[in-house]
């Protein structure tokens, strides 16, 4: 049996990546839960691979949890399809997004074939490189009425990086019906 090594690297954290190798009979389903293994990651988090080309673009969808508009329209299902149905090529790409609540998006390239070896088991884990971003989840967020509410938000490092997050949302308040920026009393032009 051909056995796939993947590579599998953050999108915005280059020194971050994995080297999975995975039967060519195992779903993506499979290769999801590797992901997750060897980042730390839950599992259970809504997540999609897009068969893609050299620049990354995304093409047919195959998801974990869809919601019900992906449903509707037909998207494949992680748990049916096997990766072998997809690799057309021998540095087949796949774009990965990890979580739709919260996502991080992830960079799969098959970057090897190789023949099964005799009492070794798969899927295994061949290189780690790099520790996995933290995951944002429910508890780096307040409850609020809105799911999407990220005015809400409030980022501990951003006084580090020298970020005022009120400047930053000041920018969207025309958008949402408030003040304009020449309204506002509190506009700091002059800092700019």
């Amino acid at each position: 049996m051909a056995i796939y090594r993947f590579r599998i690297s953050f999108e915005d954290y280059e020194d971050v990546y994995r080297e999975i190798d995975m039967p060519s009979k195992s779903t993506f389903m499979d290769l999801h839960a590797s992901i997750q293994k060897s980042t730390g990651y839950d599992v259970e988090k809504s997540s999609s691979f897009y068969v893609s080309n050299d620049q990354w673009k995304k093409g047919t969808e195959i998801a974990y949890l869809p919601n019900e508009r992906k449903k509707a329209a037909g998207v494949l299902g992680m748990e049916d399809i096997r990766l072998s149905k997809f690799i057309d090529d021998p540095h087949q790409k796949f774009y990965y997004v990890y979580n739709f609540d919260r996502p991080y998006d992830l960079h799969v390239e098959l970057i090897k074939i190789l023949k099964e070896e005799d009492g070794k088991e798969y899927p295994s884990i061949f290189k780690k490189v790099g520790e996995a971003p933290r995951v944002l989840s429910a508890a780096n967020f307040p409850v609020t009425g809105e799911e999407d509410d990220d005015e809400d938000f409030v980022d501990e490092d951003a006084e580090q990086y020298g970020v005022d997050e009120e400047d930053d949302f000041d920018m969207f308040d025309d958008e949402e019906g408030g003040e304009s920026e020449g309204e506002s009393s509190g506009s700091k032009e002059e800092d700019y």
